[in-house]
This record gives C-alpha cells, structure tokens and sequence, in this order.
C-alpha cells in the first residue's frame, strides 16, 4: 500500500536517530524520549492552489530531510511503519 498526499501535503518517515543514553551512561526508556522533529519526506503532493485555481507547487521534495513543527500533523501506521502527514506550513527547515 502507498499513500499519495493531497494539495500541499507531505509524508515524512520521522528519523530514529535519537540518543538512548545520556552522556552520563543513563538509559533512557523509550517511553520517556520526546518524538522527534526531524525526518525524510516520502511523497509530496501536487500543491496548494491560489486564488484563481492554479497550482502552487511544494518547495520539498521526495528524500529531503527535514524540520518540523513538535505538535503538527497525523500519525498513520501502514504496513508496520510509521509515517506523518504534513501541511507544508508545518515544516519549518530542510535539514542539510
């Protein structure tokens, strides 16, 4: 199964790559690491459109990594993965 957002919408796969100790050598439970912000863009929609109908296209694209806002979007669980649905206002960097 795939999943194709709609308008200005983006699928990102958020990155694992959180550290699970402390510099001090605690280990931090899954459960007490914050989700994290940064992820891969996946499938980008066709774009928003203006006033007068016309397209307005995404400036991300597919394989960019990228910084969004900590509380936005929708978790989807597909296939045993989990992925968010983004509104393009939600992402506030690309990550280089």
């Amino acid at each position: 199964m795939e999943l194709q957002p709609l308008g200005d919408r983006v699928v990102v796969k958020a990155s694992d790559d959180l550290e699970s100790t402390t510099p001090s050598g605690l280990v931090i439970p899954d459960t007490a690491k914050e989700k994290p912000q940064i992820g891969e863009i996946i499938a980008v929609g066709p774009g928003g459109r203006n006033d007068d109908g016309e397209r307005i296209a995404v400036e991300v694209g597919v394989g960019d990594r990228v910084l969004y806002s900590k509380f936005a979007g929708t978790e989807v669980k597909l296939d045993g993965d989990e992925y968010l649905v983004l509104a393009e206002r939600d992402i506030l960097a690309i990550v280089k």
